[in-house]
């Protein structure tokens, strides 16, 4: 790929923390290009993660706006053609976008992951990647222009504000546990109770215990169900924290619980150590990058029993479907790994 690239456009709609995993491939191309302008293409949610970051214009489509979302991006783009899109979604919805952007190379994924029409937006593809994690899947994007990214690095666009806001939430404690309880999906998610033994069992080692999450009903219940379940003190934060914020948070804890969800991912992007929880999608694919060790997961025994066949067997990314998957993680298997993680890092 010629160095000779004035302009590219980033085509990453959602969700949270795959556009955590996308940043480290951006900000590796923005190193390799300096001399390029970048537009990003983004969700509305994602956009306020991301706001202000150095380098990077970014255009928001709201896809709650319908066909309009559509129209106003054709017209947004009119006139202007991009040297390079890389379009690192496959779902119907950004298929549908690449075609109101206009670029003289439309970079897309390998034929292995396309779907969705996929192939009809593109005319290059990335090179295909053996069991890649979604981020190598983006860092593929960034190869394709001549960019080098095989260790990811992050620099997450947060204020003076938004430091001093975790602060004051944070005012008091000490070795912070943060518990980041629901995914989107509440087939997803531990048990209450089991958040509460964990809280408990932090709380005897001598941590702070802090709940953090959106202000959804499903956040709302499951944090008010293990503060019930709970023995000991915790700091409820959910619903009251902007996403900067929430970022910030993260930055100052020395430990994060979570399922499959994207304060996982962006505790992995400031560099706090995550414990994720995992029965329904492949951790290798979608857990906390930097921290896949420290996973507990009945992925692979549910694909085994539900399929018959391993990871390596079935299509690369198979999800699991069944409500009482999380279930089958034990508490204390994952107290087991609490102490191997505070020994390992020395928190």
């Amino acid at each position: 790929m010629s160095q000779a690239i004035s302009s590219i456009c980033i085509l990453r709609l959602s969700a949270i923390g795959d556009v955590c995993h996308a940043v480290a491939a951006v900000q590796a191309i923005q190193r390799a290009h300096p001399q390029a302008k970048v537009t990003w293409v983004i969700g509305k949610v994602e956009a306020m993660l991301l706001a202000d970051m150095p380098g990077v214009e970014f255009v928001i489509f709201d896809k709650k706006q319908g066909k309009a979302a559509f129209k106003q991006l054709k017209a947004r783009f009119k006139g202007h053609k991009f040297d390079i899109l890389l379009h690192m979604q496959v779902a119907f919805r950004a298929n549908l976008a690449a075609r109101c952007i206009p670029a003289k190379v439309k970079i897309g994924f390998d034929k292995g992951r396309s779907k969705e029409f996929h192939s009809l937006v593109i005319n290059q593809r990335i090179a295909p990647q053996p069991e890649p994690h979604v981020l190598e899947g983006f860092q593929n994007f960034a190869r394709a222009i001549g960019a080098e990214c095989d260790a990811p690095t992050w620099d997450m666009p947060v204020s003076e504000a938004d430091k001093r806001d975790a602060r004051e939430l944070l005012q008091g404690l000490t070795r912070i546990f943060v518990i980041s309880p629901a995914a989107s999906k509440a087939e997803r998610n531990w048990l209450p109770e089991r958040y509460a033994a964990l809280a408990e069992y932090a709380a005897a080692q001598g941590f702070s215990v802090v709940l953090t999450g959106g202000p959804t009903e499903l956040e709302r219940k499951l944090s008010d169900a293990i503060v019930t379940h709970a023995q000991c003190d915790i700091t409820n934060l959910v619903g009251k924290t902007k996403l900067k914020t929430l970022l910030c948070v993260l930055a100052q804890a020395q430990l994060v619980l979570a399922p499959d969800t994207g304060p996982a991912h962006m505790a992995v992007t400031v560099g706090t150590p995550v414990i994720g929880l995992y029965a329904h999608s492949n951790p290798k694919r979608t857990g906390p990058y930097l921290y896949q060790d420290y996973v507990v997961e009945v992925y692979h025994d549910n694909l085994i029993a539900q399929k018959g066949k391993s990871a390596q067997q079935l299509k690369w990314g198979t999800r699991l479907k069944g409500s009482d998957l999380m279930s089958q993680i034990s508490v204390e298997r994952v107290t087991q790994m609490f102490d191997q993680v505070v020994k390992q890092e020395q928190l």
